[in-house]
């Protein structure tokens, strides 16, 4: 089991049981839709449990470690949603948004901060910064699921 203070939830919240290979386990009030998503958090453990949560919840990534990293993946492919940890080494996750929105201007990317700051105020710098929408860690299937929702919904996007 990979455990991290910082992403998972705590033990006595409910966790869905991992999906077997190749199949879906969307939550009853969300049903997944082809997103392709970017995953940055400078912690290999974070990026991993954020790939089993993403998973359970019918989901796949491309993980990097940095705000400089998401920059160079998003040069290379297109991705709809950026999962962005807010504290990362060289480029952190609201410079990284605010570059993002200014050097690709056109590129309709929905970036979804990752914090483990939960204190008031947190949420409405990461949204001036440029994001979209605020995940406060430790998160959980559910709010990751429902964060993703509005997502596919904002940009559009249908299964």
């Amino acid at each position: 089991q990979f455990e991290s203070p910082l992403l998972i939830a705590p033990p006595d919240a409910p966790h869905p049981s991992p999906p077997v290979l190749g199949t879906r386990m969307p939550f009853a009030a969300v049903t997944p839709v082809p997103l392709r998503i970017l995953l940055a958090d400078d912690q290999p453990t974070n990026q991993r449990v954020a790939q089993l949560l993403l998973g359970r919840i019918g989901y796949r990534c491309t993980a990097v470690s940095d705000g400089i990293e998401v920059l160079e993946a998003i040069a290379r492919q297109p991705f709809d949603v950026i999962l962005l940890d807010v504290q990362m080494p060289r480029l952190d996750g609201l410079a990284t948004a605010h570059r993002i929105r200014t050097e690709h201007p056109d590129t309709r990317i929905w970036i979804i901060a990752m914090t483990a700051n939960a204190l008031d105020g947190d949420r409405e710098i990461c949204l001036a910064a440029g994001m979209d929408d605020y995940l406060s860690k430790p998160i959980s299937s559910r709010p990751l699921a429902s964060a993703l929702a509005r997502a596919a919904n904002a940009l559009g996007l249908h299964a």
